[in-house]
């Protein structure tokens, strides 16, 4: 009986291992032909790598923890507007002019102030600076240019007033390879959950 149940159990064993042999379903990739070899041609995502920070100091440590609050703090403002903005101009069409286009720009503007109004208000200096640079990021044209599609010259150069007055400036494009190279770290960062 022993014996019977050991050859069962070898025969099992074996039976694993004989699935394993038989050929995998080959896999085909473009390659390019070079004398007598040819080299396969894949493609590989991109991989961010960020040096481990090493701060100088305790106050450099905290400006970088501060910048990173507020941009998890403005970033779903900047997307909202930039998802507006799409909503804009597939809602409009391309010919309105006049009055229909300043009553639709009325009606989003109302429910806008509604919504994010109250919040925006409560926003500090520093973190309106980011968001306007996080609205270039995210829609591709400066603020003041949004502003200047939608309601014209005159308020985009009030509202550019208003900016520069408490140290802003709506014109401020992003630049990611530059002086915004942080804020894209920590944006990357946040999207993959690190953050």
């Amino acid at each position: 009986m022993k014996r019977l149940f050991i050859i069962i159990l070898v025969c099992m064993n074996f039976v694993g291992a004989t699935q394993a042999q038989f050929p995998q379903r080959p896999y085909f990739a473009i390659g390019f032909i070079t004398g007598n070899d040819t080299l396969p041609h894949v493609e590989i995502p991109e991989v961010e790598i960020f040096p481990k920070k090493v701060f100088k100091n305790k106050s450099e440590e905290q400006q970088y923890w501060r910048m990173v609050v507020r941009v998890k703090k403005v970033l779903p403002y900047a997307r909202e507007a930039a998802s507006l903005m799409r909503k804009y101009e597939m809602e409009v069409p391309a010919d309105a002019r006049g009055r229909d286009r300043r009553v639709y720009v009325r009606r989003a503007e109302d429910e806008l102030m509604k919504k994010y109004g109250p919040i925006l208000k409560k926003m500090s200096i520093n973190d309106g600076k980011v968001l306007i640079k996080l609205i270039d990021r995210e829609t591709h044209k400066a603020s003041y240019d949004l502003i200047y599609e939608l309601k014209g010259g005159i308020p985009a150069v009030f509202w550019q007033g208003v900016a520069r007055v408490f140290g802003n400036n709506l014109k401020t494009k992003y630049d990611p390879y530059g002086e915004d190279r942080q804020i894209e770290q920590i944006i990357y960062k946040i999207e993959m959950g690190i953050i």
